[in-house]
């Protein structure tokens, strides 16, 4: 029968495309990398949507699953989330001069402050009459945020001067790691040394931390000497590896995020077909295409060709260059190695595509797509787009 008659399908008034946010798996990821953590404490990284999670239902997740701080980037995110309700301790480090510290210090934001802000800071303060919270950064080896090794003397006693006066209070030391996700580098024992060393001159001037931390998700699982009083836990959190040659099955975590829509179109086509723009693929033989209705405006890189899709229990490969809101996939017998063919061509008409998924009953995940683009799993969920609706299903009990 031609694709073009088949009957479609009754209407399931569900949602044409969807990011399915499993809160069980988020809390369940939580409760076990709390417990390789402890006894230090555990910050949920929420920062960018949580990881395009989104940051309200996430952190609600985390704060009820035992985390008992919240990190953002920037201080806007702090905000959100204090004009949400949350009460537990919020940390936000990454400023420009145009952050409003003012309204980080009246809302008890934490600020990380790698040498510059400080100033700032100071003057939010005063012109509130109420003491900041500051954790000061030490660039260990990363190269970016952070204050210089050769400055950190300098800033320790500028900031406990401040602190002597009423204005701030240091209550927390951090650097960030840099190829934690490589555990046998050297750099990471000579970063955790360099840590160490500017935690000692800190304390030698007078500073009473309440937290030191250093450990990203990769170091959690891996480095238990980083540990310190608290862990900083981002990818681990919406259950994907940092590792390249290890699962997230494998590390006990399980993929929160579920991206699916519908086929769109299926028909059949000749050999000598082309598909999308440039037409990059040609078919070989006659084939059955399926019309896949997401594009790169809804977070998919345009360069993922090959990414995987399944259907009615297969997976199938993008073919053809993906577009603004749509790719393809071939249907027929000549998909690419390793994908099996279309049982019934027409068959996929109306029927969910999932991009990726917690890998269950053998779907893509979101590292096949990460592979395909050149890129990382962080990446591929962050970017999905807000026109995208989530839904959320599961809890933190």
């Amino acid at each position: 029968m031609s694709p073009l008659v088949v009957p479609v399908p009754a209407p399931s008034h569900g949602l044409e495309r969807q990011a399915i946010i499993d809160l069980s798996a988020i809390a369940n990821n939580i409760r076990h990398l709390r417990e390789i953590a402890a006894p230090a404490k555990f910050m949920a990284v929420v920062k960018a949507d949580a990881y395009g999670h989104g940051m309200i239902q996430v952190a609600s997740t985390a704060v009820a699953a035992g985390a008992q701080w919240l990190g953002t980037a920037h201080v806007t995110e702090g905000l959100a989330l204090r004009a949400a309700g949350f009460e537990v301790p919020v940390l936000s480090w990454l400023h420009t001069p145009d952050t409003d510290f003012t309204s980080a210090v009246a809302n008890e934001i934490d600020l990380g402050c790698s040498g510059w802000e400080l100033e700032h800071i100071v003057a939010a303060a005063r012109e509130l009459q109420l003491p900041a919270r500051i954790h000061l950064k030490i660039d260990t080896g990363l190269g970016r945020n952070g204050c210089s090794r050769e400055d950190w003397s300098a800033l320790a006693e500028a900031a406990m001067s401040y602190q002597h006066q009423g204005l701030l209070r240091v209550v927390g030391v951090f650097s960030h790691l840099a190829v934690a996700d490589e555990p046998d580098r050297p750099e990471t024992d000579r970063q955790l040394e360099r840590f160490r060393e500017a935690i000692g001159v800190l304390e030698a001037a007078g500073a009473h931390l309440e937290v030191r931390h250093i450990a990203n998700t990769p170091a959690t699982l891996s480095r238990p000497d980083s540990h310190f009083d608290m862990v900083r836990v981002g990818l681990g959190l919406y259950g994907l590896s940092p590792f390249e040659d290890r699962t997230s099955a494998q590390l006990g975590l399980v993929p929160a995020m579920t991206l699916q829509t519908q086929i769109a179109l299926c028909k059949d086509v000749p050999s000598g077909q082309g598909v999308s723009y440039g037409l990059n693929f040609i078919s070989e033989v006659p084939t059955t295409l399926g019309l896949v209705p997401v594009g790169y405006a809804d977070g998919i890189p345009r360069i993922a060709t090959g990414g995987p899709v399944r259907v009615n229990g297969v997976t199938y490969p993008v073919v053809g260059r993906i577009a603004m809101d749509q790719m393809v996939i071939d249907l027929g017998p000549n998909a690419h190695e390793g994908f099996a063919p279309a049982a019934v061509p027409g068959s996929a008409l109306g029927a969910t595509a999932v991009l990726f998924g917690n890998g269950a009953d053998g779907g893509p995940l979101v590292e096949q797509w990460a592979a395909a683009a050149g890129t990382l799993n962080y990446e591929i969920v962050t970017r999905i787009s807000q026109r995208v609706p989530r839904r959320y299903v599961g809890g933190a009990q």
